[in-house]
């Protein structure tokens, strides 16, 4: 299926309420895979594949114009609203950008992992790094020492090899200089949407602080902050654990 310039992968079709979920930058649609197939049984499930990302038709513009895109589908074919919208890292921050530009988005939030401090050391090292080390990212060797110290379970080495091969240089420069300059919209102290922030206890600092400045910038929101974990681990290493606190989220709000 497309909307304008985006691929969304779809799973169970014929289920009325729709969740969303949004994958990390430089990662794909198979992010979210296995939750997908379990949420299917009850809910139509939606993965977009961001602009720039291996399997979509289009380069990397901004944070602010995927927001916008995912929110024409929603009022397309959701009527105006999804039940739930989760995202893991810089899809956590089109989410983020998504209640800002439209509070009642969504009924429920599931933000992993999201930046929303601006990291301008990091930013400015972007294009200098890519520029030196991106010919190496279709080095297998290479790829396999990247993908370890990101903590990612074995069984996705080799989507993880195949979409960052397939990433443009364009594209990667634009999409980490977009996350690691993003910051909180004012705007996202109108959220309708009961909000869900998740880290892991192992994440860095501006991930860290980024949780905090969500929870106190957002009424009623909650802060979870997982044991042992590193950065994207929750949605990306434990699935069944995902699709339960889903659940939990969706059905405690019911009662």
């Amino acid at each position: 299926m497309m909307c304008a310039a985006m691929i969304f992968k779809e799973y169970g079709k014929d289920r009325k309420d729709t969740i969303i979920l949004l994958h990390g930058g430089g990662l794909s649609w198979w992010n979210y895979r296995d939750q997908a197939e379990q949420l299917s049984s009850a809910y139509h499930v939606i993965l977009p594949v961001l602009d720039g990302h291996a399997g979509s038709d289009a380069h990397f513009t901004s944070i602010e114009d995927n927001a916008s895109e995912i929110i024409a589908w929603i009022d397309e074919n959701c009527g105006g609203q999804a039940v739930l919208i989760g995202g893991l890292s810089l899809g956590g921050q089109v989410l983020l950008e998504m209640l800002a530009q439209r509070p009642d988005i969504c009924r429920y939030a599931l933000a992993e992992s999201a930046a929303v401090i601006a990291d301008k050391l990091t930013g400015a090292l972007v294009g200098p790094a890519f520029g030196s080390s991106y010919g190496l990212i279709k080095n297998r060797q290479f790829a396999r020492l990247q993908f370890r110290s990101l903590h990612i379970r074995d069984e996705l080495f080799e989507a993880y090899y195949r979409d960052t091969c397939a990433i443009e240089k364009q594209d990667m420069t634009a999409f980490m200089k977009a996350s690691t300059s993003y910051v909180l919209k004012d705007s996202i102290r109108s959220v309708q949407a009961k909000v869900h922030i998740v880290i892991g206890e192992r994440e860095n600092r501006i991930i860290q602080q980024s949780a905090e400045k969500i929870h106190t910038s957002v009424s009623g929101s909650t802060l979870q902050i997982i044991p042992d974990l590193y950065h994207g681990e929750f949605s990306l290493n434990h699935p069944d654990m995902y699709v339960q606190k889903v659940n939990e989220i969706i059905t405690d709000q019911k009662k």
